[in-house]
């Protein structure tokens, strides 16, 4: 059966709080330092492969907010700023590194059509294209909206990344997994990974963290889970790999190809339960690899 998820009001509450960062980051090229050199005093200006290898700006919130993995190439720097920086400068310098952050294809650049009042959103922060607007998003005014403003906003741009339906758990999911099956994470960093690696040991503190691809074989081994060719059973990993034997996804078998799943490492996807040809259809352009406890 098919169920609906929704978050709690808790959860709601978090992730207004957390999904835009205390501090701003603005990706330039070098060119558009010139512009703004006036204003640099107080800030930070970052060069582009100093920032992405940099601890403090590698936690995961700031990667999943700002979207990292989106950005343009051509991004050079990085200014960290002051949330009050951006609302001190004046209004066309404001509005130039607005459209600079469009143009850079960074998180935190929603449609205006999410936001209840596009009246309360000051002009500055929008950017139009092919008929469309957008409102990037800093924190300072993102303190200024009101919380009902912030909140329909939030919920109707979780759904653009990942639908709120699952599978209605069966009776033989084990009750470590019931805990989180169908339910939302308060933090962003768990994935799908770690939901694996969760379900197989048990260990509850495991589901929230963000795990990389050879931990997850590490974790597989140390439980002794060994590399199969044979048709899925009850307790079975599945593994989607790419070209270069790098693991893509993963998900924990229940029974009767249903699986204890979670897609991408934002607090907005869920764990859930799905069904083998959905996750087919996610990852149909990998290899799939099955694991089994020896």
């Amino acid at each position: 059966m098919t169920v609906r998820m929704e978050p709690t009001k808790e959860q709601v509450s978090i992730w207004i709080e957390n999904f835009v960062p205390k501090k701003d980051l603005f990706f330039v090229e070098e060119k558009d330092l010139d512009s703004l050199v006036e204003y640099l005093c107080e800030v930070l200006v970052v060069p582009g492969g100093e920032f992405f290898k940099h601890p403090s700006y590698k936690q995961i919130q700031l990667v999943n907010s700002y979207m990292y993995w989106n950005i343009s190439s051509k991004a050079q720097f990085v200014i960290v700023a002051k949330p009050d920086w951006i609302t001190n400068l004046p209004e066309q310098k404001k509005r130039d590194i607005v459209n600079i952050q469009y143009k850079m294809n960074r998180g935190l650049i929603l449609p205006l059509s999410l936001f209840a009042s596009a009246s309360s959103i000051p002009q500055e922060y929008i950017v139009e294209e092919n008929d469309k607007k957008f409102f990037v998003i800093q924190r300072s005014i993102w303190n200024r909206l009101s919380y009902q403003i912030k909140e329909r906003a939030i919920l109707a741009y979780a759904q653009q990344w990942d639908d709120w339906f699952g599978i209605d758990f069966p009776e033989q999911t084990p009750i470590h997994i019931k805990k989180y099956a169908n339910k939302f994470p308060m933090e962003s960093g768990s994935n799908c990974l770690s939901a694996t690696l969760f379900a197989i040991t048990e260990q509850d503190w495991i589901i929230d963290e963000w795990v990389h691809p050879n931990t997850f074989l590490n974790g597989l081994e140390r439980a002794n889970f060994s590399l199969i060719n044979d048709v899925i059973k009850k307790g079975d990993i599945i593994t989607w790999v790419n070209q270069n034997g790098v693991i893509k996804h993963a998900a924990y078998h229940i029974d009767n190809n249903l699986f204890f799943n979670k897609n991408g490492q934002t607090f907005f996807n869920p764990w859930k339960i799905t069904d083998l040809n959905k996750l087919n259809e996610e990852w149909y352009q990998y290899k799939m690899k099955v694991y089994r406890k020896m």
